[in-house]
Order: C-alpha cells, then structure tokens, then sequence
C-alpha cells in the first residue's frame, strides 16, 4: 500500500500489498524532497516490540523485513515517521487456491470456473492480508483478478509468444486443411496407418520425432494427426494423451532441446560452491540414467497400443469411439472448423507437409542462430556437446514465432500460387484458424494467472519445507523429491517453474544430507545424480496430472479434445506410471540397484499392470 505523502514529508513510503508469514518481504522508500538525499541515511523499522535499523545510501532504497504476526509497523525516517500494518497470511494459506481450481475441475469437469474461483479464493486471502474485511476482501479480491493478475498474466513476454505461437500455428492448421493439403497427408499416411493401432503408433513416432520442443510437439502432432486419428475411430481423449505423454518426455530428455538450457542453468544454480567435480553437463548426461518416469511413460505408451488395451475413463472413451459412427458427434465445436472436406481440386501431401517442415526446421534453424548470438562455438568440444549448449542458449520463443509465421506464409504462398484458394478465402482461413483458438486462449491465461497467485502466495516454499524439515536418510532424499517436485508442478501447473524452485533449493540440501550421513563422495554423487533426475522426472509427472498446466491446456487445443476429459482419461496413467517411477525405480536405485535391472524390471511391471487392469477396446 502506497501512504499519502504530506506536505513535509521527504521520503515516499510503499509498504508490501500483502505479506506471508515468515516470508521475507520489502519496504520500497524513494525520496521525495526539495534538496538531494544524503548519502547514507539511517531508518528505524518497529514491528511490535522488535526494532532494526537500516542505512540507504541514494535517493531510492529496499527495507526487507520478516512479518512474524499481525499488527502495526513504524518506519521512522530522519525528520518523518510512516506507519503501516501487516496481516500476514498463514504459510499454508498458499496451497488453497490451486488446490481450489484442481478439484473443481476435477469434480465438475468444468474448467473456466474452477480456474477463477480458484484465482478469487487468492486475491481474497491478499486482500484480507492487506487490511480489508473478509466481504470487503472478496470484492477488492474480485477487481484484482481482472486489473492485476490477468493483465500480467496476459502481457508477460513469454505468455504472449505462446499465444501468438499457437494462433499463427492454428491458422496454418486451418489453411493446410481447406486447401486439401491436410487430407492429401491423410491419404499418405493411410498407407501406414490401416488400423487403429498403426495410427496410434505412427502418431507416437512423430511425437518422438519432434523431440526439440513441447509446444511445438503438441501442436503440429495434435493438429496434423486428429483428421487420420478421426477417421480410424480413435478418441480424441487417446490422441490427446499420446500427444501429450510424448512432448515433455523426450523433449526433458533429449540432448537439443528448448529445456536443456533451463535445466542447465537451474543445475548450475544448484550446485555452486558445493564442491562437485562435475560440469553442470556432465551431472545432466550422469542423471539420465536415473529418468524413469519418462522413459517408462513413452514405452507404456507403445504397450497400450500393442496390446489394444485400456483401463480407467479412457476404456470408455475408446469403446465409444469405436463404436461411433462418426466422432463428429462427440466433437462438433471443433470439427466444424477443423473437419476435411470435398475438394473440388486435387489434393496434394506437399501442401500441408511444406508448411510443417518450415514449422520444424525453422524452429531448429532459429533455435541455433539466437543460441550463436550467446554464445560461441566451442572448437575444443565435440558437435554433441556444442550443439546442446547453442540450443541451451537460445531464445526458444523467437525461434518458434519465427518459424510458426514462416509456416504460415509458406502456406497461403502455396495455396494462391496453384490457385486452391483466392487470397481472401486464404486470410478468411487464418482468421478462422485464429477464432478457433480463442478457448483455449482463455484457459491459458487463467491457468497462467493462477500460477502468479500461487507465486506470489509462496506455494511452492510451503511444500518445499515440509520436506526440508524432516529427518531424511540420504537413501529416500530422492523418492521424497520426486513425490514433492510433482506436487509443486501439479499445484502450480509449470513443471519449468517447478525446476527453476527446486533444483536450487534441493540439491544443496540433498548433498549435504549426503556428507553429514557419511557417505563417500561416490556413493553421495550417486544420490545426487537421482535426485536430480527425480525433480525433473517429477516435475513432468506433475505437469501430466494438472488442469492447470499449459502443456497439458495445449495438448487438449491440438487434439480438440475436451481439456477436464483429457485431464481425467490421462491421469490413472501418469499416476501408474509414476508409482513404477517411484517405488520400482527412483527408490531402489537410491540403495543401490542398478538402472540395467530397474529399467527391464519397471517395463515388466508396466505390462503385468496392463494386463490385469487393462481391458481390451472392441
């Protein structure tokens, strides 16, 4: 809150909107006088009986203070005293709101209210924080949501690249699929893909084969795969889930991709001063051998398809697929923009392929040419290695608009130079690709809004210490942090957000839980190792299981799939495979056994799962 300045007062004085219990938080003073500031001045902060004195040097400052309980707090400034208050909130306050929107959506398959009363319940808790009564709180907390927290949601750089990303690519989509180019991929890939299966199974291997992004991977896997998918009487809820279940994987794991450089650096945060006589590279390529939860969800993938079997709320999705005569009754708002047509020209693959290929390549292209603007060519390493560290480098989100305008250029370029479409009916087709976008859109940006609440709250502080806080042996430092790190992704719906909170966070904790227990420097690295893989595989188990997670949002838009549905057909699988994660992997190679047995023994456990819980779709 921001205190009126009087007439002889030389210093504004900008106390917190809202503080937390025991999370530090910031006076923001800048002076305001006839003459210059002095160059040191000294101020005195009473909060109850307690006192601090601070020197600011200039004419703006930052006074940090913790809040420990609610009352009045005095800053005394040379010739002025200000005076403000704290409510603060109860730590674990923090949780409620995403807690909030998870099971509303979760319950009432509803997603656009759940998400918003989740953000309410938050901006009432801030504003009840910052003085107001609880009714008056509600509606102060109200008017934030729309002045405050979807605005930032909304106008954040990166949020704002994966919008017009996801628009540019949706256009594309549509124009790709009045011109028949669409339809002329679905006749090449029928040749493959005869049988529900082999679709399914060509669909895994392009979600494999576009391993460099997720985003990218969701949304020309989703969209370019739902019309052959239609046709082979798959649900939409089962391409959605494929989708979905193969962007995070492998882009988490492979060597060139938009998260290396993020994982990288959190690494890196993570283990400064530590001592390790590793690069951060090096503990990334060791950790690998630790990916469980990945690796084990793209082989279960193959297993489902294998074996034509299903369990859970998907089984019925499926047998009502099958059964359907046409998944345009399951699905109208969609196909009445995304359905194939009659065409009164010929059809040609080229038309849809061309269009993707700038997509991909171009997002390769732009990934290496803003990752040489960081960094430089390393002649010393071998390609392997430089090549993930330009990537790491790179500014994903240029690369990806880049390349998602391009393919849109390439595709009314094709289509008015063979005479498919005028370029009216061209722009007409963007612009209906654009409105088909505009739920999702919605979704996105109060999932995004939810996230800053949940920030802002300190969610992810409150689930961190209450691992923090207990006695651990070395040996279950890993399982605890794979169980966190997917409870901080669910809560929050970022599994990147996740990592940037807990890798600095846990590593230093993890190994020095490792010395203070004795453990040689081998054996602690080994733990190490694990745990840093058991944030990043938890991370994604997390992000899988959330209504709230972009990824997840995006997965739904490409496959025009009802999101709570997607939600709830995905999730007994993240979940399944996650416990094999967990209990058949992540533990016991925390006591020794060897990733040769774990990963033959968690895909033997993934079947015999399949096996007895699965039921085979008609």
């Amino acid at each position: 809150m921001l205190l009126p300045v009087k007439a002889a007062d030389q210093w504004q004085v900008h106390f917190p909107d809202h503080t937390v219990k025991g999370i530090p938080a910031e006076i923001d003073i800048e002076w305001i006088g006839p003459v210059p500031a002095p160059d040191s001045t000294q101020f005195l902060l009473i909060q109850q009986k307690d006192s601090s004195r601070f020197f600011v040097s200039g004419n703006k400052g930052v006074i940090a203070f913790t809040p420990a309980q609610r009352g009045q707090i005095q800053l005394v400034a040379p010739t002025e005293t200000h005076q403000g208050s704290t409510r603060p909130l109860p730590l674990w306050i923090s949780i409620l709101p995403p807690l909030l929107a998870i099971l509303m959506a979760l319950l009432f398959r509803e997603v656009y209210s759940a998400l918003f009363l989740g953000l309410l319940l938050g901006t009432t808790a801030i504003a009840w924080s910052a003085g107001s009564n609880i009714l008056a709180s509600v509606g102060q907390g109200f008017l934030l949501i729309a002045d405050h927290y979807l605005i930032q949601a909304a106008l954040d750089e990166a949020h704002l690249s994966i919008i017009m990303f996801s628009m540019l690519i949706g256009g594309m989509v549509q124009l790709i699929t009045r011109n028949g180019g669409m339809q002329g991929v679905v006749n090449k890939l029928s040749r493959y893909a005869r049988s529900p299966v082999s679709a399914q199974m060509v669909t895994w291997f392009m979600g494999v084969s576009i391993f460099f992004d997720d985003y990218a991977n969701t949304l020309v896997v989703g969209n370019t795969m739902r019309p052959l998918t239609d046709r082979m009487k798959i649900s939409r809820e089962k391409l959605a889930y494929i989708v979905d279940s193969t962007a995070a994987p492998v882009a988490s794991i492979a060597f060139i991709t938009t998260w290396i450089g993020a994982e990288l650096s959190y690494i890196q945060d993570g283990v400064a001063n530590l001592g390790i006589q590793e690069s951060a590279y090096g503990i990334f390529l060791h950790s690998l051998q630790y990916a469980y939860y990945p690796v084990f969800t793209l082989v279960f993938i193959v297993f489902l398809i294998q074996s034509r079997k299903e369990f859970g709320p998907m089984w019925k999705k499926e047998k009502r697929a099958r059964q359907s005569r046409s998944l345009i009754e399951d699905h109208p708002p969609m196909d009445d923009q995304t359905l194939l047509g009659s065409y009164t020209h010929k059809v040609a693959w080229y038309n849809a392929v061309i269009p993707v290929a700038v997509v991909v390549l171009g997002a390769i292209a732009g990934l290496i040419y803003t990752g040489l603007e960081n960094i430089q060519w390393n002649q010393e390493h071998g390609l392997l290695h430089n090549l993930s560290a330009v990537v790491g480098a790179s500014d994903s989100f240029r690369a990806l608009l880049w390349s998602s305008l391009g393919g849109a250029a390439a595709a009314v370029l094709l289509s008015v130079s063979q005479k498919l479409l005028s370029l009216r009916e061209s722009m007409e087709a963007l612009v209906d690709g654009f409105k088909s976008l505009l739920t999702a859109i919605v979704i996105l940006v109060l999932a995004w809004s939810l996230a800053l609440i949940t920030e802002h709250l300190h969610t992810a502080t409150f689930l961190s210490q209450l691992m923090i806080e207990m006695q651990l042996s070395p040996a279950l430092v890993p399982a605890i942090t794979f169980v966190l790190a997917a409870l901080v992704s669910f809560s929050t719906g970022s599994s990147w957000g996740t990592m940037a909170i807990l890798y600095p966070l846990i590593l230093p904790a993890a190994w020095m839980i490792g010395e203070s227990s004795g453990l040689e420097y081998a054996a602690n690295l080994g733990i190490f190792h694990n745990t840093i893989s058991a944030v990043l595989a938890g991370s994604v188990l997390g992000d899988h299981c959330s209504p709230i997670s972009d990824t997840t949002i995006l997965s739904s838009l490409a496959s025009g799939c009802d999101h709570v549905e997607h939600v709830r057909t995905q999730l007994p699988y993240a979940l399944s495979v996650g416990a094999v994660a967990l209990f058949a992997g992540t533990l016991p190679a925390a006591f020794g056994l060897s990733p040769w047995i774990i990963f033959p023994l968690g895909f033997v456990l993934l079947w015999l799962i399949l096996r007895i819980v699965g039921r085979r779709v008609v």
